[in-house]
């Protein structure tokens, strides 16, 4: 059966064309490591083209209404709904997540775009009481031209924030998703075609990171840079947008705590953390990843976890009733297997998996280990990989100060069947997001964004939009007579 996966292609100026650089890199299948492309690398005379591009089409785009630019979003998430079934399983064929995972990220973006669509329509300013005759407005305008990178982890939700936010702003976008999972973007720049964006206000690049991020963000033509990435990518790329005077928004990463208190069913939220942690073989940046549990629920939680862990089915995402994938690639599981085993030689108990199964493919087994202190690797770094460390705690006070003792603050969890506890806990905890006794940190209404070394600004919510908005203040007098000087100063 031929497998369904596009050509790769750059779109650039409202053309598909072949990268025309020296680079090319193979796109596998992280299932079984097979080939399912080559991608040739865009060349720097295309990154200028689409310099110009949406140099060219900014004023177009920010004085069409945002009614129009609205249509435009609705008709591509309409199209990305008709044809959510193939572009799953080109998702799943280079990224390694189950189908159904893959169909929710989907029809998540889909609904992305049409948050953004509306949310665009109510960019709101306002006008300030002043003197009589007077006017003093504050406008929103777009910032301008936006240069966007995503990562391979979730390749349509990380793309859509970023093209729905700018592209509902009046913002042109250049966005340079991963090379690793480009078939996703491709389809997503397919249906923004299809619903009639003009030609150069939205543009995809793929090719070398480095050589892309620095020639993007060397000249006077981007005025904004979005990034989901490593800790390492952001500290470089923000001192490339610092030379420019770029405006930035960053998501680096995190390593949430989740906080078990003793008055909860251990079972149902051993269960609940199960299902966040393994989705997408744990490689999602505001998953549950340090676990601490009371030491009176400690060894019913981390049981039942276990239990769970070791009954997970495991295989091709494209498989009848797997229920995880593979890592996406090899440099991933080989590093979780590392930190695994270092944990594992300093004292840490493995109470299922920790090791990667035989074959071709990139899997690691679902993982719980116990015995784990702030010492291990797995526990004070993000994982990025299907391993729950557990460690236990006495006291509220000694959780919340353990849990931010960290230099990431993106989400963290709470556990408790007191509002007291609650409450205070998610005041006191040091995150950009907070779930009390859920596992979702993520939806279209709400700004997702941390603090700390997880980054700074916003997206989703009505926060996403305004990243790509800057407010101008208009203070408008009568016409100046000779006898007025009033509104001169």
């Amino acid at each position: 059966m031929k497998l369904p996966y596009p050509a790769i292609r750059q779109y650039i100026a409202g053309e598909w064309q072949e990268g025309r650089g020296e680079g090319c890199t193979a796109v596998l299948n992280p299932a079984d490591e097979s080939s399912l492309a080559q991608l040739r690398h865009v060349s720097t005379a295309q990154l200028d083209t689409a310099l110009g591009a949406v140099r060219d089409t900014a004023r177009l785009w920010r004085r069409t209404p945002p009614a129009e630019r609205s249509a435009v979003l609705r008709r591509a998430a309409a199209l990305l709904r008709e044809r959510h079934e193939h572009v799953s399983r080109i998702l799943v064929l280079e990224e390694g997540k189950p189908l159904h995972e893959a169909r929710a990220e989907i029809l998540v973006s889909a609904d992305i775009l049409d948050w953004y669509a509306e949310e665009g329509r109510r960019a709101y300013g306002r006008v300030i009481p002043g003197e009589y005759g007077s006017r003093l407005s504050v406008i929103p305008e777009p910032i301008g031209p936006v240069a966007a990178f995503t990562p391979w982890n979730f390749p349509a939700t990380s793309s859509v924030r970023k093209l729905g936010g700018a592209l509902a702003a009046g913002c042109p976008i250049i966005l340079k998703p991963s090379e690793e999972t480009p078939g996703t973007a491709v389809e997503l720049f397919r249906a923004l075609h299809d619903a009639g964006l003009p030609a150069g206000v939205a543009n995809l690049v793929l090719g070398d990171p480095a050589a892309i991020a620095a020639r993007l963000l060397a000249g006077p033509v981007i005025r904004k840079l979005s990034l989901t990435g490593s800790l390492a990518v952001g500290r470089t790329l923000a001192h490339l947008a610092a030379d420019a005077d770029i405006v930035t928004t960053m998501e680096l990463g995190g390593n949430a705590p989740v906080l078990v208190f003793p008055d909860v069913d251990a079972g149902a939220v051993a269960e609940a953390c199960a299902k966040a942690k393994f989705r997408n073989a744990g490689q999602v940046c505001n998953v549950p990843s340090r676990f601490f549990v009371h030491e009176s629920q400690a060894d019913a939680f981390a049981e039942a976890f276990a239990a769970i862990a070791a009954e997970l089915r495991v295989g091709h995402g494209l498989s009848a009733d797997v229920e995880m994938g593979p890592l996406a690639n090899a440099r991933r599981r080989d590093a979780v297997q590392e930190m695994v085993d270092e944990a594992v030689a300093q004292g840490a108990r493995v109470l299922a998996g920790g090791t990667r199964p035989a074959g071709a493919g990139f899997f690691y087994a679902p993982t719980v280990l116990a015995d784990v202190e702030e010492k291990h690797r797995v526990f004070s770094e993000e994982v990025f990989g299907p391993v729950a460390p557990i460690t236990t705690f006495q006291d509220a006070d000694e959780a919340v100060a353990r849990a931010n003792d960290t230099g990431y603050g993106l989400g963290s969890f709470v556990f408790t069947s007191s509002l007291d506890i609650a409450t205070r806990v998610s005041e006191d905890l040091q995150a950009g997001m907070v779930g009390v006794n859920t596992t979702v940190l993520s939806r279209a209404e709400t700004p997702f964004g941390g603090v700390k070394a997880s980054g700074h600004g916003q997206e989703s919510g009505s926060e996403g939009l305004d990243a790509y908005l800057v407010r101008k203040a208009v203070l408008q007098h009568r016409p100046l007579a000779s006898n007025t000087t009033k509104g001169t100063v």
